[in-house]
């Protein structure tokens, strides 16, 4: 996980008890209606986790990936104003919409209600929560309930605020939306295509905005890395199973650092599940992604700057279920069940639910550790 503020900006479940592994067996073997789906599945994952914990670590490869803290230089006043189009949103994007969700124990999931302000405590678990399968890639988890894609990335009513008019500030909103779809569902970034559509959006002047992105880009690497801000896995690796990425989360917007600006907040988890790329591959798992994002638009009448663009005043991550030792090479890498037996476990840092969404990402851990869950 990382942070990043400007510089003068212009603008698990728990261990797995004996006592819970022996209720978990009686359950299979009597076939009853809280009997997991796919109890060999399911015995191969718990006991995977049990050997990982006899040596000493708990499922530690499945890791939480930290971002490292990085300042981002401003647009400042006096630069050569460039002409941006902001375009609009993206037809391509994932916004479908899976038929008939099914929940961890089968039934119909009722949506969540939109989130409205931070939740005071993770969503619950389930001790024993069903694998996901091809056919239902979110089973066992609480973005099951979740919106599915850009469905759940709502923009709140704008108003004037800080010298900002009303127009002004839903042209911003809008822009912030467009950003988070473009960055975190469009396919062809999450298939480590070139972003183009979301770096269209942010200010070209901003050098620690998009113009570090670009060269992150070019030449990834742990001080430029693209996914401060883009979700991109190495399609030659994995890829994304059916075409929802569920998302839960919050946009709100207030006066910027001076007249003539306004300042927008995005919080929010995308869920993604993911399959090997090799033929037949069909062990799913998920990477879970968490960004709070803040944006800032500013009048060109009152600051120089590329009208309509976003400026990036600060971003922070943080990644469920990726190989930390691929940092910097511009990819997430999950990791996959399968690829667990018999390995020692990796980083040992601390566990992080990467569901829960009731602490501000600063508050969290900032390096490598494990995830409670995915």
């Amino acid at each position: 996980m990382g942070t990043s503020t400007p510089e003068g900006r212009a603008g698990d479940e728990p261990p797995v008890t004996d006592a819970e592994w022996a209720e978990f067996l009686r359950r299979a073997e009597e076939g009853g209606r809280d009997a997991p789906v796919e109890p060999s599945a399911r015995a191969r994952m718990v006991t995977g986790r049990l050997r990982a914990e006899e040596s000493g670590g708990r499922a530690s490869r499945w890791s939480a990936r930290p971002r490292k803290r990085r300042r981002l230089a401003p647009v400042l006043a006096g630069a050569a104003v460039l002409g941006l189009a902001v375009v609009g949103i993206w037809p391509e994007v994932v916004v479908d919409r899976l038929p008939g969700a099914v929940s961890a124990t089968g039934a119909d999931a009722a949506p969540l209600a939109p989130e409205t302000a931070r939740p005071t405590a993770a969503p619950p678990g389930e001790p024993f929560p069903d694998a996901p399968t091809l056919k239902e890639p979110f089973r066992g988890s609480p973005a099951v309930a979740w919106a599915d894609g850009a469905a759940g990335i709502e923009v709140p009513a704008a108003r004037a605020v800080g010298g900002m008019s009303k127009d002004q500030v839903a042209h911003a909103l809008r822009s912030t939306r467009e950003l988070l779809v473009a960055s975190n569902l469009d396919p062809a970034t999450l298939r480590g295509g070139h972003p183009a559509k979301a770096l269209r959006l942010l200010d070209p002047l901003q050098k620690d905005g998009r113009v570090l992105l670009e060269k992150g880009l070019r030449e990834p690497r742990e001080d430029q890395d693209p996914l401060r801000l883009l979700t991109r896995f190495d399609p030659a690796e994995v890829r994304v199973v059916g075409e929802v990425v569920k998302t839960r989360g919050r946009m709100t917007f207030g006066r910027g650092d001076r007249d003539g600006s306004v300042e927008i907040k995005a919080d929010y988890t995308f869920v993604y599940p993911l399959a090997k790329a090799k033929p037949g591959a069909d062990e799913v798992t998920r990477t879970i992604v968490r960004r709070e994002l803040t944006v800032a638009v500013y009048d060109p009448a009152r600051t120089v700057t590329t009208p309509g663009s976003l400026v990036v005043v600060a971003w922070k991550t943080n990644t469920g279920n990726s190989d930390c030792a691929g940092d910097g090479d511009g990819f997430l890498h999950p990791q996959f069940q399968e690829d667990m037996t018999g390995l020692t476990p990796g980083p040992s840092g601390p566990a992080v639910d990467p569901y829960d969404r009731s602490r501000d990402l600063g508050a969290l851990p900032q390096e490598c550790g494990t995830v409670t869950r995915t």
